[in-house]
C-alpha cells in the first residue's frame, strides 16, 4: 500500500472512515455505518473508478452494500460516485440530503468535467438526492442512531449536511472541515461557515471525520475558526484599501497558515468575504471563471487540478 492509497480506518464496531490522502482537489472522505445487516455510506468519490474502490472497501469490510447513501452537499467530489451504489448491482441505494443539495446536485451537474476536461471521470450520471429534508433527520441503521443535521443557513454550501452518531460520538463533518488542507468558502458563506462551527462544537463528538484530510477531533474546529477569521480579517483591511481580493492575497502574510494545502484558495475565500462586505446575500453565485483564474495566479499561473 501506498502513501496514496485510500484506507479505511474502523472508528467504533460499527463505523468506518474511508480516507483518500492527501485529501487535495477531488481526494474526498466517505465513511460507513453498518450493523451487519444493513447499511449506510456517507458520501461517494469523485469518479466512477474511486467510487467502485470505495464500494469493494466497504464489502471488504465484511458488512452490506448500502440501501441508503447520505451526501454531506452537493460537490462532485462527494456526489459523483452515487450511481454507483444506486445501481441494481450494488442493491439499488437510496440517495439522501438536504433539500437545497438536490436542487445544487442538479444545477451542478457536470461541473468537474467542466473544471477539469483532463480528468478520466469515468461513467458519470448525475444522480442527486431522492430523499430530502429542510432541518434534521434521524436515520436508524438497525439499533445505530444516525443524525443529519443542517447547519442552518449557507455554511461550505447551501446544503449542507452534518452526519453525527452520537452514542458513538463520531461526526462526519463533510466540507466544513478539511484537515491539512485550506478551507473553501466561495460558494457558501464565511460568516456562516463561522456559525457552522459552533453546531459543531454542540455535538460533543470526539472523533471528527473531515471532507478531507486524516481523522482528526474537535481541535479542528478551532483551527478551522482561527483561518476563518483570518481571513475576514484581511478582507476587511484589503477593501478598505481598495484593493482586488487578488492583490491583498498576494501582499498578505499566511503565517501559519501557509502549512495547510491548496493556500491559493485564500483568494476564493477573499472572493466571498468582500462580497458578504458588500452586503451579497450568503451563498450569491460569485464569478466562478474569475474565482478560479484568480487561484490559478496564486498557484504560479497554473491551473489548480483535480488529483483524482
Amino acid at each position: 500500500m501506498s502513501a496514496t492509497d485510500p484506507y479505511t480506518v474502523r472508528l467504533a464496531p460499527e463505523v468506518h472512515a474511508y480516507v483518500q490522502p492527501d485529501g487535495g482537489w477531488c481526494l474526498n472522505n466517505a465513511g460507513f455505518v453498518s450493523d451487519g445487516e444493513s447499511t449506510l455510506l456517507v458520501d461517494t468519490a469523485a469518479t466512477e473508478r474511486r467510487a467502485k474502490a470505495l464500494r469493494e472497501a466497504v464489502l471488504a469490510a465484511g458488512v452490506p452494500l448500502p440501501r441508503t447513501v447520505v451526501n454531506t452537499h452537493h460537490h462532485g467530489d462527494h456526489t459523483y460516485g452515487n450511481g454507483v451504489f444506486t445501481g441494481q448491482e450494488s442493491g439499488g441505494a437510496v440517495v439522501i440530503g438536504h433539500d437545497s443539495c438536490r436542487s445544487e446536485v442538479l444545477a451542478a451537474g457536470h461541473q468537474l468535467h467542466l473544471l477539469w476536461p483532463q480528468t478520466d471521470f469515468g461513467a458519470v450520471e448525475i444522480t442527486p438526492p431522492t430523499l430530502t429534508y429542510s432541518d434534521t433527520l434521524t436515520v436508524h441503521v438497525g439499533g445505530i442512531e444516525v443524525r443529519l443535521i443542517h447547519p442552518g443557513g449557507v455554511a461550505h454550501t447551501l446544503g449542507d449536511t452534518v452526519v453525527h452518531l452520537p452514542r458513538q460520538r463520531v461526526v462526519f463533518t463533510g466540507d466544513l472541515i478539511f484537515q491539512g488542507g485550506t478551507p473553501f468558502v466561495p460558494m457558501g458563506s464565511l460568516s456562516g461557515s463561522l456559525r457552522a462551527l459552533d453546531v459543531l462544537r454542540s455535538l460533543d463528538a470526539t472523533t471528527v471525520v473531515p471532507g478531507h484530510g486524516p481523522i482528526t477531533d474537535p481541535s479542528a474546529y478551532d483551527a478551522t475558526e482561527r483561518y476563518l477569521r483570518y481571513v475576514g480579517a484581511l478582507a476587511e483591511e484589503g477593501r478598505a484599501k481598495g484593493r482586488t481580493p487578488l492583490e491583498t492575497a498576494r501582499e498578505a502574510d499566511l503565517g501559519v497558515f501557509a502549512e495547510l494545502r491548496e493556500s491559493e484558495r485564500l483568494v476564493a475565500n477573499l472572493h466571498r468575504a468582500y462580497a458578504e462586505l458588500a452586503g451579497e446575500p450568503d451563498g450569491s453565485p460569485l464569478d466562478a471563471a474569475q474565482v478560479f483564474a484568480d487561484m490559478a495566479a496564486m498557484n504560479g499561473g497554473v491551473p489548480v487540478a483535480c488529483h483524482a
